[in-house]
């Protein structure tokens, strides 16, 4: 019985597009002010190429690379969530939003470590216009990751409801669509700040 209602209200209708409309208009205007971080720090970039690369070289080239890789994980965990509930199967997509949340979780803490051992080597926002970018991009994703991981929560809410009506439906969709948008804006983020030269 479990097995079928969650698999009914789930389930997709043909080629619709997931999650509500006005969540698109929203995630498509967060790509848009991102978008425009990212070209106004190239232009930057461009007038101190030197300075930018040798700032750059000062960030921990390592943690960037792990917190892509927790970030990737989670939104394969979101995913999967979503299909274990497609299939009613509440105990796995449980599993898997809580697991993605931890991911989440970790993602904070390693950012927090990064920002302090900028901080203490003297590397702060007001040490030069890479770092000043540096901790509004990353600032401002960190950001999206708190709201994110607020999205997921409810998320996981969901996931123990023995049924979800097609509101509900849209609303998980929109929170799983929102985390990975988060996830995408952090590969943009790092590939400009971590690994462009």
């Amino acid at each position: 019985m479990t097995r079928s209602v969650s698999q009914s209200s789930l389930q997709h209708d043909g080629r619709r597009i997931p999650g509500e409309g006005g969540t698109w208009v929203f995630l498509f205007g967060d790509m848009l002010v991102f978008g425009a971080f990212f070209v106004t720090f190239l232009v930057e970039r461009a007038a101190f190429p030197e300075a930018f690369d040798v700032a750059r070289a000062t960030l921990h080239i390592g943690v960037g690379v792990l917190n892509t890789l927790v970030l990737l994980t989670s939104s394969l965990l979101v995913v999967l969530a979503l299909n274990a509930m497609r299939a009613g199967v509440r105990s796995i997509a449980t599993r898997a939003v809580a697991v993605a949340i931890a991911f989440g979780l970790v993602f904070i803490a390693l950012k927090v470590f990064e920002y302090v051992s900028l901080g203490t080597a003297g590397h702060g926002p007001g040490s030069n216009p890479f770092y000043l970018y540096y901790f509004i991009l990353t600032g401002l994703h960190l950001f999206h990751v708190c709201l994110g991981l607020a999205a997921l929560t409810f998320v996981l809410t969901q996931t123990r409801r023995t049924e979800l009506s097609p509101n509900r439906t849209a609303l998980v969709e929109s929170g799983a669509c929102f985390w990975h948008l988060v996830d995408l804006l952090w590969i943009f983020l790092f590939a400009l700040l971590y690994l462009v030269s």
